[in-house]
């Protein structure tokens, strides 16, 4: 207890939650509302209101083309980010963790690419993938190959999917390494005196122990791949020739701030927060940690 009375707690608690109404829940409850609204005019003049067109929005999503490809970008991006960014984690982690010193250079390297901004990681991207005088193609010239465009229709969502995979691959690797650095070494260590292997170590002992952990970052992996923008954005901006690379956020602001179908995009941004909250549910129930462990 540390405190008899609760009345500070609350106190100290008050202009935290204060903040989160005015600056996120009062925000969301208007934009709900702003999905039932023609708001061809973007801002209110004083004798001319909104015309409430109500469930419109909601209907035209259903044949909306734009809107399939960016829900199925959103799907192959999650499918990407547990295979590769929780997985790819993992496998760092379990390498570095049976490396007793230099662990902290490892983890320094691998975080690095989360420091940086991702708006600079993007144009990074944008310039290896450049057809006159990228990177990728200075090196096709020089093995006498013709240049390739790298963000063509049929290879654009390759290209887009690797730096957002990448940039996050440390944040997870972080994660799980801090959660195998908490497994007690005298496991291992009965282990390999009955002659076990180093993988079966792995199979044995590290993933059961680390399942809670590896649980959290699949729901992080999941629920992040619903927010990606900036990368895709930067890369490459209005989602390529008919919005093929284009994700539920990137979609989302091209209707909202480019073609100020304010209304539209709230609509799209709603069904973001519920896919958002139905997918981490469904997540959390598959891939619940065993109480028992």
């Amino acid at each position: 207890m540390i405190y008899k009375k609760k009345s500070p707690l609350f106190i100290f608690l008050l202009p935290g939650l204060l903040l989160m109404i005015v600056f996120l829940y009062i925000p969301f409850i208007e934009n709900i509302m702003n999905s039932f609204y023609d708001m061809t005019s973007v801002v209110k003049i004083p004798g001319k209101e909104w015309n409430f067109i109500g469930f419109d929005n909601y209907t035209k999503l259903l044949s909306d083309p734009k809107l399939k490809i960016a829900i199925a970008n959103s799907l192959k991006m999650m499918v990407l980010a547990v295979i590769f960014q929780v997985g790819i984690a993992f496998i760092l982690a379990v390498m570095v963790s049976m490396i007793k010193k230099g662990q902290q250079i490892f983890r320094t390297v691998y975080f690095f690419p989360i420091v940086i901004s991702a708006t600079a990681i993007g144009l990074l991207f944008k310039l290896f993938y450049n057809y006159n005088g990228g990177m990728l193609n200075q090196l096709m010239l020089a093995l006498d190959k013709e240049p390739i465009n790298w963000l063509a229709p049929e290879l654009a969502f390759i290209m887009v999917s690797i730096p957002t995979i990448w940039s996050y691959v440390g944040f997870y690797f972080v994660i799980i390494l801090t959660g195998i650095s908490a497994i007690p070494e005298e496991l291992y260590e009965s282990a390999s005196i009955d002659g076990c292997s180093r993988l079966k170590q792995v199979w044995y002992i590290t993933i059961p122990m680390v399942r809670g952990v590896m649980c959290t970052c699949i729901t992080l992996a999941v629920t992040g791949a619903l927010k990606v923008f900036d990368l895709p954005w930067v890369i490459v901006p209005k989602g390529a020739p008919q919005g093929l690379t284009h994700f539920l956020g990137t979609y989302m602001y091209e209707q909202t701030f480019l073609i100020s179908n304010i209304d539209y995009g709230s609509t799209l941004a709603l069904i973001i927060v519920i896919l958002g909250v139905v997918v981490s549910k469904v997540v959390s129930r598959i891939v619940k940690p065993d109480d028992n462990l």
